[in-house]
């Protein structure tokens, strides 16, 4: 693929936190890394800035939406995270209308997250070009979180792919990565794995996680917009099956990812 390069790194933090918006009294996280997220985590690595002002999408989002990514959670408890609460009070005295303005607050936190991030990357694009340099050597301009600054992150293991290819459906496949979905229902993923597994003795340590996931923000609501996504890297889906809304590549052993 002419000027394409295609890397992964693995991207850590003790604790992490993905806010979800639609809930005011307890704080929810995501498990996965979603899209945004990231984009925000290369846009502190290359120094470019965040949000500065209402109706105005950061700088890094307008220059780094339109690249290539996909995401594998490592370490994970059939695609979970441990996720435990921490409560605390935010006595900034604009947190809460009560007496006092204090707002004791509950907030669910991932612990230990970690994602293998793969980007696609245009070597005549000078912003993705700078990006490769800090990750190869990495470098940071700003400190990268995991979601919040309280929650530092770092990446190591750093591998550019030699070889990659987009997967034209010619054999039965394992997706290594997630992947959007929205036309497979749980029972085709079920049924779909038993013929590409041939028999199910391994049926037991099969799994199938799924998470609505921001991937993009709405540029007249500025609010996120969603797609579901599937997890199931130990499900083997025979050839025929088909997911017309992913892109998918193969890499080093075989793999296959989606960049989306």
């Amino acid at each position: 693929m002419v000027n394409e390069r295609l890397i992964s790194f693995d991207l850590k933090s003790d604790f992490g936190f993905f806010k979800k918006p639609d809930i005011n009294d307890t704080y929810l996280t995501y498990n996965m890394l979603h899209k945004p997220a990231l984009l925000g985590i290369l846009g502190a690595i290359i120094g470019l800035k965040g949000f500065e002002q209402n109706k105005r999408l950061p700088d890094y989002y307008t220059l780094l939406r339109h690249l290539k990514i996909g995401i594998k959670p490592l370490g994970t408890n059939n695609g979970n995270f441990l996720k435990c609460f921490i409560e605390y009070n935010n006595a900034t005295g604009m947190a809460s209308k009560e007496e006092g303005g204090i707002l004791q607050v509950r907030e669910q936190t991932l612990v230990h997250p970690a994602y293998r991030c793969f980007l696609l990357l245009n070597d005549g694009n000078e912003t993705e070009r700078i990006l490769y340099d800090y990750l190869k050597s990495y470098h940071a301009e700003f400190l990268p979180y995991m979601g919040k600054n309280d929650f530092s992150a770092w990446w190591d293991n750093f591998i550019e792919y030699t070889s990659f290819s987009r997967f034209s459906y010619d054999r039965n496949y394992r997706i290594d990565s997630i992947f959007r979905n929205s036309e497979v229902r749980v029972s085709d993923f079920i049924a779909s794995a038993g013929r590409g597994r041939g028999n199910r003795a391994n049926s037991q340590s099969m799994y199938i996680y799924i998470e609505k996931l921001p991937v993009s923000f709405n540029e007249e609501l500025f609010q996120y917009e969603y797609g579901d996504f599937v997890y199931s890297p130990n499900v083997t889906f025979d050839k025929e099956t088909k997911f017309s809304d992913s892109d998918f590549y193969v890499v080093k052993e075989n793999r296959v990812i989606e960049l989306f």
